[in-house]
């Protein structure tokens, strides 16, 4: 027979999936998907500076990284959310949160991006000259197609990464999965068992994530085989 407490906590889990499962799908997956497209767009444009010869931008580049790539974005979040409006700029909550998660992933992504061209051999560049193709021209339809073939796992695992750092958007009261159990917790007292709870759900986001990215790279593999 299950105790009085032990029914009540299951009743509190019961009740409180859903909403927790709701600003997931309402707020945890679109801020992973919207910062992670742009991050990864902010990283590939950094990983072609990075790689130019053009010395003031790759100053540029070097000094974003050494800042987002240096500090918690925790640490980044609070300066945008909190600090910011003291120079008078004052900015909502997800929007504040996903300019944070954009400049840290495009920060952490430029390197997989960077170390994926790098990583082409320098022969492929040597044969796509000698048959007269431009610089611009062997790094679209020679290099770029490559590097995306050895990015696409740590790029993979970079969003799966991200989907957990979302997390962090409560601290600056977006009302994510994690949010929501605290405002959970705070009514019903329950700490430990909705925050297995939320654990599990994020365990349940990042199975189904990886079991996608699995598909993913077995297609993309099929494809450059053939």
């Amino acid at each position: 027979m299950f105790t009085d407490d032990t029914i009540r906590i299951i009743g509190i889990l019961r009740d409180s999936f859903f909403p927790i499962l709701k600003a997931g799908i309402y707020f945890t997956i679109p801020l992973s998907i919207i910062t992670f497209i742009l991050g990864t767009i902010l990283a590939f444009v950094t990983a072609l500076v990075r790689i130019s010869e053009v010395r003031p931008l790759i100053f540029l580049a070097k000094f974003y990284l050494w800042i987002f790539r240096g500090t918690p974005l925790l640490v980044q979040l609070f300066i945008l959310f909190y600090g910011l409006p003291k120079l008078g700029i004052t900015l909502a909550p997800f929007p504040a949160a996903i300019i944070g998660f954009t400049l840290n992933v495009g920060a952490y992504s430029s390197e997989i991006f960077r170390a994926s061209i790098l990583s082409i051999p320098k022969g492929q560049w040597e044969a796509a000259f000698s048959i007269g193709m431009k610089k611009s021209q062997a790094m679209r339809r020679i290099i770029l197609p490559q590097a995306m073939r050895v990015s696409l796992p740590p790029l993979g695992n970079s969003f799966i990464s991200l989907v957990k750092d979302t997390s962090l958007a409560a601290t600056i009261t977006v009302t994510e999965m994690f949010q929501k159990s605290q405002q959970i917790v705070a009514a019903t007292y329950e700490p430990l068992w909705l925050y297995i709870e939320v654990a599990f759900i994020y365990l349940l986001f990042s199975t189904v994530l990886s079991f996608g990215q699995s598909m993913l790279e077995r297609r993309y593999n099929r494809t450059v085989a053939k």
